[in-house]
């Protein structure tokens, strides 16, 4: 009986103990990353910052569990150098990819390919931008260039493909398919899961076009600004709404009804040509009424008049394309969920840049001002992150590699530019020292024909030196102007401010190893190409 009871206790301490080690290695177990990121999603069409125009439930979950930034930026705003920017962890003077003409080096070394090396499973779906093999990862199937809203094209390794349907929805459907079927379980994985939306041409599901061709929105404050403050650059920028966004290709009014105006535009009725025939039929029964009542209304339009209605149609289109992003999400959020790895996944949901919404008259990006310059971003990390934690420092998407690397276990490669974003995400506040960002545009001359640029932001000011054609200065006060229409550079009261931040710039400029030379050298590669004389 002595025997028994000794036996008993040593087995019972064994199994305490073998239960440690597992409980141990459960607790340090690399986490599983999933990235989601859309194509020029305005910070303000996310109900999370601010709910004026859309109710975004699903994104919204990602801050309500997590953290949401309302200081995240980008360093250059475009679709394919922002994402070289992310991949690399390295300004795009550096990586190459300064703007969407020039090839993306694929010498340059990306975190998936570091992931994936170190033994995570990798996948990507959806939007690149650029390049068709994209390296790193275990399967993708990619976008070819901006790819189409309907019946959309794929690059895969195995060859291409075109699925029927809507692109939302299927690279949603790609995803989880990867994820239930292909995905190695026994490895932590990295997911890329890209939408194209809501890129312009902003073509909405039918289920979401029925319903937001109804809808009414607020006019911004800057709709009609004059930029009597500022210089060059935004006067003779191709992208107001009354001038640049195109009735046909932009605002789905057909080319009879044009021609029956008179009104001749320089491209034509781009995604709407995609759709199959019972698709065309639908979509007409909603928009051909809209077109027809435009045509019976335009003689009687005043310049104010056209562009309201440009600018309700422009956000019909397009926040009807969000719609169907954040319902996307939501799916791939509810299958973590049900399949328990919610709790071991850092999701984060960003965009390539932000968009201009009306503000200051304008659709596109592009210019360091604010719409464009400052992204959504929005992460979740079960038992890291405090949820409904509100973050303001100053970040940016050159900061992605490190952070991903760093949560990995991985030594990021000294040349990366970015910081990890762990100790804000830890609330480790004290060991960020970051208290300003530098920006530089290049893709100029160039559609919409947004002046090269580049500049600094921190919390209070944002100064921006616009170059090549012209040499202007311009200095915004973030907190008393936070929709940027004085500028105050020339204002004697800040005198102070911009001898500091033209210094603080100065540093930045040596830090991330720009200069007036390596802008001259890119300068002459548009001479070489013939873009400019």
């Amino acid at each position: 009986m002595k025997f028994k009871v000794i036996f008993l206790f040593i087995a019972l301490i064994a199994i305490f103990f073998s239960c440690q080690p597992n409980s141990e290695k459960k607790s340090s177990k690399r986490p599983n990353i999933v990235f989601i990121m859309s194509d020029d999603h305005a910070y303000k069409a996310i109900s999370a910052y601010d709910d004026e125009l859309i109710k975004t439930p699903h994104i919204d979950r990602i801050a309500k569990e997590g953290m949401l930034f309302t200081n995240a930026s980008v360093t250059n705003s475009i679709c394919a150098p922002s994402r070289a920017v992310i991949l690399t962890g390295k300004h795009s003077h550096i990586n190459g990819k300064i703007d969407n003409r020039s090839p993306f080096d694929t010498t340059n070394v990306t975190f998936p390919q570091l992931l994936k090396k170190a033994g995570y499973e990798t996948a990507m779906f959806g939007k690149l931008h650029f390049g068709n093999n994209p390296k790193g990862f275990n399967e993708f199937k990619i976008l070819p260039g901006q790819g189409d809203y309907y019946n959309p094209k794929f690059l895969t390794s195995e060859g291409d493909t075109t699925i029927t349907g809507y692109v939302t929805d299927i690279i949603t459907d790609l995803t989880l398919d990867w994820m239930e079927k292909r995905r190695d379980t026994t490895k932590p994985f990295l997911l890329m899961y890209l939408h194209k939306a809501p890129h312009r041409m902003w073509m909405p599901a039918e289920r979401h076009y029925k319903q937001f061709t109804k809808k009414t929105y607020p006019l911004p404050e800057t709709l009609f600004d004059d930029y009597a403050s500022r210089g060059e650059a935004s006067r003779t920028a191709e992208m107001a709404i009354f001038k640049h966004m195109l009735l046909q290709y932009d605002l789905k009014v057909p080319k009879s009804i044009l021609d029956d105006l008179g009104i001749k535009e320089h491209l034509g009725a781009g995604g709407v040509n995609t759709l199959n025939e019972t698709q065309k039929a639908r979509w007409d029964k909603v928009y051909d009424p809209i077109a027809k009542e435009f045509k019976t209304n335009y003689p009687s339009f005043s310049d104010s008049t056209l562009t309201v209605w440009k600018y309700q149609r422009y956000l019909q289109d397009y926040l009807g394309t969000i719609a169907g992003v954040d319902e996307n999400v939501g799916r791939l959020l509810d299958y973590l969920d049900e399949e328990k790895l919610s709790e071991n996944t850092i999701v984060v949901y960003t965009s390539d840049q932000g968009f201009y919404l009306g503000e200051h008259g304008w659709f596109d990006k592009r210019f360091m001002y604010e719409e464009s310059f400052k992204t959504p971003l929005l992460i979740k990390w079960p038992n890291v992150i405090t949820p409904g934690t509100t973050e303001d420092e100053m970040v940016q998407n050159l900061d992605f590699a490190q952070t991903f690397l760093e949560v990995a276990g991985i030594i990021p490669p000294e040349d990366m530019q970015g910081e990890s974003l762990v100790p804000l995400l830890k609330n480790e506040r004290e060991k960020w020292d970051r208290d300003a960002v530098y920006y530089h545009y290049y893709e100029y001359p160039a559609e919409h024909a947004v002046k090269r640029h580049y500049g600094i932001a921190t919390k209070e000011f944002k100064l921006m030196h616009f170059y090549y054609d012209v040499d202007e200065w311009e200095l915004y006060d973030r907190e008393n102007d936070p929709n940027e229409v004085n500028n105050v550079y020339a204002d004697p009261n800040y005198a102070q401010v911009v001898n500091e931040l033209k210094q603080k710039l100065k540093g930045l400029r040596i830090k991330y190893q720009d200069s007036d030379e390596l802008s001259n050298q890119y300068i002459q590669i548009y001479k070489d190409n013939g873009w400019i004389e």
